[in-house]
């Protein structure tokens, strides 16, 4: 039975197509010129075949090129040469039925003659090979999938016993028992939230996990109201315990101080002294050698004017030179914050100009709305060669605060350089410490061609501008009538 019947009708043996004759006995079957290409008869070119029935059979090389398929059913056979590439002892090239038998060269076992080796062999060995591999790949198949399976389950059963680890810690995160022993100081800095907060009293051994402070923190309603400073806690406490101790007012244990725009330096170490308990004159002695303190270089080592306002946290173990130090700092942060020294170079003025006029506007200013014109008021006066003529820097000179400033007091002041009634221009430096505010009206005045300005009714920090002559006249008397009615300012 022939397993490859010719697509096209042929007949399975050969006797389709072309020719229609089975392979010679001879070498090259019938003639190669008998019926052939050369056949005045005319047949056909190849007819009979060149070498048999057609070129090679019945079509080129056999029904198909050399056989059923190429050279074979396969490649020579059912596989390349046989059923294996170079199989030469399996019914192949070189068995007895072969090429080379002995009853001729090429007989019916030929390769290249009427047919290829006998598909009843070649299926059954061909039939046992398939299932032989069928069944290793069945095998390998089986071994890999519960390989799979078992590597699956152990990966999950680990996975488990991990997964529930992970969530029973989170669940419950590790945390101390009881109130804790011992002490130590920590800092709660402004605007820390839960997490940080957290953080540091891990740190330092106070609590024993941030999850498990923080879940303690989220669940209390005045968490929120935790302020900044030091505290005095104890050592590995619960984290409940440290919750109540934060909210104790006895466990502050640091000093707090709130340095006021438009403060002195000098008004400012009496109220450190206050607070920290320590002589104003070591605060003094800072302010006389400030090296170290990082100053900007055009401070000139004063410090007016470069300690920056704001809210300080003071460890009860600071020094005065460190307390001064927190100040100086924060000042440098703020000026590169606000890019002060490209801001000064843009209104033609240097760092240390821009302060001393930042100020001159805190300290004559009420309310910060009038920050921009007081600026444009200066800049009108510096512009026109007049003299400032503040009043705030006579009190400087005179280490005073007062809305009286007699002529009296200008007189005694004349030979100050910062007195702004004889000297023309900006006073020789800072007579205060600006704030935010301040230095960026600076940079950014009002439009207006104001001349004068009169704080008309300090209670309620009124000022009122004037461009003319008559109109500072007018305010003036509005002032007059202020004091009036308010005697002893």
């Amino acid at each position: 039975m022939d397993l490859f019947s010719d697509p096209h009708g042929r007949d399975p043996r050969g006797r389709g197509g072309r020719g229609r004759g089975r392979s010679a006995p001879d070498q090259y079957g019938q003639d190669r010129y008998s019926q052939g290409r050369y056949d005045q008869r005319g047949q056909d070119q190849y007819t009979q075949d060149q070498y048999g029935q057609d070129q090679y059979g019945q079509d080129q090389y056999g029904q198909d090129q050399l056989g059923q398929g190429q050279y074979g059913q396969d490649q020579y056979g059912q596989d390349e040469y046989g059923q294996g590439q170079y199989d030469q002892y399996d019914q192949g090239q070189y068995e007895q039925g072969g090429q080379y038998e002995q009853n001729g060269q090429y007989d019916d076992h030929d390769p290249y003659a009427a047919g290829h080796l006998a598909d009843d062999q070649l299926s059954r060995r061909d039939q046992r090979a398939a299932r032989k591999r069928q069944k290793r790949r069945k095998n390998s198949g089986r071994a890999a999938f519960f390989f799979a399976l078992a590597f699956i389950v152990a990966l999950v059963g680990t996975g488990g016993v991990f997964g529930y680890a992970w969530l029973d810690k989170r669940m419950n995160p590790p945390d101390f028992e009881g109130a804790g022993s011992g002490n130590v100081t920590v800092q709660i800095k402004e605007g820390d939230n839960g997490s940080q907060i957290g953080a540091t009293l891990q740190s330092r051994n106070v609590v024993k996990s941030v999850r498990a402070f923080v879940k303690v923190y989220n669940k209390d309603p005045k968490a929120a109201s935790i302020q900044p400073g030091y505290y005095q806690m104890r050592l590995q406490m619960s984290s409940a315990a440290a919750i109540a101790l934060l909210h104790d007012p006895k466990s502050r244990s640091g000093n707090q101080i709130t340095v006021r725009e438009g403060i002195r330096v000098n008004e400012l170490f009496k109220e450190l002294s206050d607070k920290t308990g320590i002589a104003q004159s070591r605060f003094q002695a800072v302010a006389a050698n400030t090296k170290g303190l990082g100053l900007p270089a055009y401070s000139g080592g004063k410090l007016e004017g470069y300690l920056y306002p704001g809210r300080y946290d003071i460890s009860p173990k600071a020094s005065p030179r460190e307390i001064i130090k927190q100040m100086v700092d924060r000042y440098n942060k703020a000026a590169e914050d606000l890019d002060l020294v490209v801001k000064a170079r843009q209104v033609k003025m240097s760092p240390a100009q821009l302060i001393t006029m930042a100020s001159l506007i805190q300290a004559e200013g009420g309310k910060t709305e009038d920050f921009p014109k007081i600026a444009r008021v200066i800049y009108n006066r510096l512009k026109i060669g007049k003299p400032l003529e503040f009043d705030s820097t006579i009190l400087y000179v005179l280490n005073k605060r007062t809305l009286d400033v007699r002529h009296g007091d200008i007189d005694r002041t004349r030979s100050s350089k910062y007195n702004t009634y004889y000297n023309k221009g900006l006073t020789p430096g800072p007579i205060s410490n600006p704030g935010e505010d301040a230095i960026a009206a600076v940079t950014a005045p009002e439009p207006g061609d104001w001349i004068w300005f009169i704080a008309t009714d300090p209670t309620n920090q009124v000022t009122e501008f004037a461009s003319t002559e008559a109109q500072r006249a007018a305010l003036e008397r509005k002032f007059r009538a202020w004091q009036k009615a308010n005697p002893g300012n």
